[in-house]
């Protein structure tokens, strides 16, 4: 969890960024990442996430404002812009939180009409608030909590864990964590009876930059990554300039509008589900074997 001044310096940084592309300004990456005194994988992560809302997007490995779009720009830009992607993001959520979220915003915002449209497809989780409380302390003082657990219907258990990080993959959340020198995902809204306890433990950075690269779900702790490369066509090729994948790395540009790019993954399910996804426009170009299992689903498929 960041601490108050962390989210002071993205703000200011995320303030910067949104005015600059809004005079009109192509702006890179590294040359953010130098300026910022940051890196590349932070100022990517503000593009792809923290600015996601607004109408941006890649092109020659330069962020742009999309033509005809302007945020007004007043004293208060910096306020505006935290409210309104707060407004946003909590009504994708959905649920008593977001209602309560817009009684509280409507309180401190000057004007009813918000620029900003975010649809991200967040599940409800205000039921679990007071479980999520206990989770979220227990992960900043790094102490271990007692639960239980359901498993999907096929098992109630009780069980002692470290939790590493709440994260949420396509909408769903989950508690990463340690059970056993093992490392667990569980479905956040599975857990209940969570208690804190007084035993300490420890973590390390890998581990951290390993959630932090995360594609999807199915990331593996004890496998070293292996590169995977594709093809896109120029139909899917713009949007993975616009939203990159974490350790995207472009390989070629075609003159036809194509793209092949390479990404790190540890589990196979972290990719199969997005190449399936963009059919036909995508392919696996390497490892011929996780191709050979997309073509033998679609033989299944199709032969039925």
């Amino acid at each position: 969890m960041a601490y108050k001044h962390d989210y002071d310096k993205i703000l200011t940084r995320l303030t910067f960024i949104l005015s600059r592309l809004n005079d009109g300004e192509a702006l890179s990456v590294k040359e953010l990442a130098l300026e910022f005194n940051t890196s590349d994988r932070t100022i990517q992560r503000d593009f792809n996430e923290r600015l996601v809302s607004f109408p941006i997007y890649q092109e020659n490995k330069k962020w742009k404002m999309q033509d005809g779009y302007r945020v007004e720009k007043t004293k208060s830009l910096e306020d505006e812009l935290v409210l309104d992607i707060i407004e946003k993001i909590t009504e994708s959520i959905g649920g008593k939180f977001a209602t309560k979220s817009h009684q509280l915003l409507s309180k401190i915002k000057n004007q009813d009409y918000n620029p900003i449209y975010a649809k991200l497809n967040i599940e409800d989780i205000t039921d679990k608030f007071s479980e999520i409380q206990v989770i979220e302390t227990a992960i900043k003082e790094k102490t271990e909590i007692e639960c239980s657990y359901d498993d999907d219907g096929h098992d109630i258990y009780k069980t002692t864990i470290q939790p590493l990080k709440i994260a949420n993959y396509e909408g769903f959340w989950y508690l990463i964590a340690i059970r056993e020198d093992t490392l667990k995902k569980y479905y956040l809204k599975n857990i209940s009876n969570v208690n804190a306890t007084q035993t300490k433990f420890t973590t390390d950075a890998k581990l951290e930059n390993m959630l932090e690269n995360s594609i999807s779900i199915w990331f593996q702790k004890d496998v070293e990554p292996f590169e995977v490369k594709i093809y896109v066509n120029k139909i899917a090729a713009k949007y993975f300039q616009r939203r990159p994948l974490p350790t995207q790395s472009i390989e070629t540009l075609g003159q036809d509008g194509s793209m092949e790019f390479v990404v790190k993954i540890t589990h196979e399910m972290e990719i199969l589900p997005i190449v399936k996804y963009w059919l036909p426009h995508m392919r696996v170009i390497e490892p011929q074997w996780i191709q050979d299992m997309i073509d033998e689903d679609l033989e299944i498929y199709l032969s039925k």
